[in-house]
């Protein structure tokens, strides 16, 4: 059954694609409201001189890329708006991570408009998926972007040629985003990253050609093996990183071992010499994170994790998945008064004592992690 096959009620919520034509024509009802909001909050300092009024222009070429992703459930890269959005990047010649920058500042600008909406807005039935329907539809114009950038020259710094997968510096940018939408929405987010087991000794053994030729064909086999909202990227020669958003810790690790097994089965070769088969395999580590709203958003504490779990997957004997799970940095006062084994209100008597940090994320009072694990530490010794 299609969205269109759904059984509507004239009473109740609208169908899948009814709300699809609502939401995007309430982005195109607001969007000069949108725009400008967006303006004022980006920042205009930097290496590329953007002024209000070109920015203005991009931003009104998004949003309608972004209700055109929402209405049609898709974007042609080779005509339209698309094209038109390139020709004014380069324009100001706008970096990915520049252009990625805004493009997540539009989205997280229609939610809050659309939030306020009495049809679809935040206290509505229908706004779990209007929310995510703009989620996705900003991956699908960052996609769009990107698909467009390889049909014209010039798009080295989006995708690595090798691999066609996208580059370190757009997986930064990307990270960075997704992790503050993390942070902002309380969604898990699960990053993987995995390398070639001993491709040194491959190319020594085979040659460079032999290499660069299961590189290309791991970019080939990961490329289709995600979905289209995650991010799939070379982080170095001969590792690869996925950012998996809204993924929990089981799953993702279920992702991690069938893409360990497909890699076995699929990328191996013959070595024309003998006849015999060389097994090519991946070392995987796994990186799961559950963050709160004023939890940092360090991408360089990340890529260490990840390249510390990777490394305990080649120590355990490579072919192999090693995992790591990072939670909170902060405690709700429920959650701190529960593992000082105290009342709500106690807690707040220690945050005004000053016994314990804490601040202020929203409305909510937050209090540092390692400092309330660090104040229960000689209370439980004591116990003992």
């Amino acid at each position: 059954m299609t969205d269109s096959d759904v059984p509507g009620d004239s009473v109740g919520p609208p169908t899948a694609t009814a709300l699809r034509q609502q939401v995007a024509a309430l982005l195109l009802d607001r969007l000069e409201v949108i725009v400008n909001d967006t303006v004022a909050l980006f920042p205009f300092s930097g290496p590329q001189q953007l002024d209000s009024d070109y920015c203005a222009r991009l931003g009104r070429l998004v949003l309608q890329l972004l209700a055109s992703a929402i209405h049609d459930g898709r974007i042609d890269s080779r005509t339209g708006f698309a094209v038109e959005l390139l020709r004014t990047l380069r324009e100001r010649t706008v970096s990915a991570e520049r252009f990625f920058a805004f493009t997540y500042l539009i989205e997280r600008t229609a939610l809050d408009e659309l939030a306020l909406d009495d049809s679809v807005g935040a206290t509505t039935e229908p706004w779990p998926l209007a929310a995510q329907l703009v989620r996705r539809a900003s991956f699908d114009v960052l996609a769009a972007y990107a698909d467009r950038t390889q049909q014209e020259p010039g798009d080295a710094a989006i995708t690595d040629r090798l691999t066609t997968l996208y580059t370190r510096p757009v997986l930064e940018t990307v990270l960075l985003k997704e992790l503050e939408r993390a942070c902002r929405f309380g969604y898990p987010l699960a990053l993987m990253m995995f390398d070639i087991d001993r491709l040194a000794d491959i190319n020594q053994d085979y040659g460079y050609g032999v290499g660069d030729r299961i590189l290309e064909r791991l970019g080939i086999l990961v490329r289709t093996y995600f979905r289209e909202l995650d991010w799939v990227a070379r982080y170095r020669e001969d590792a690869i990183v996925v950012v998996l958003p809204h993924t929990r810790a089981r799953d993702a690790a279920e992702l991690a071992e069938r893409l360990r097994a497909s890699v076995e089965e699929r990328l191996g070769f013959r070595d024309h010499r003998n006849n015999r088969r060389v097994r090519v395999t991946v070392s995987v580590g796994l990186l799961t994170l559950q963050v709160e709203p004023g939890d940092p958003t360090d991408v360089d504490r990340v890529f260490t994790e990840l390249e510390g779990v990777l490394e305990r997957a080649k120590q355990a004997g490579r072919n192999t998945v090693q995992t790591v799970h990072v939670g909170p940095a902060s405690y709700a006062v429920s959650d701190a008064a529960r593992v000082l084994n105290c009342t709500p209100a106690a807690v707040r008597r220690l945050v005004a004592s000053g016994e314990l940090p804490a601040f202020r994320a929203g409305r909510q009072l937050r209090l540092d992690r390692a400092a309330v694990d660090a104040y229960r530490k000689p209370i439980a010794e004591g116990a003992g």
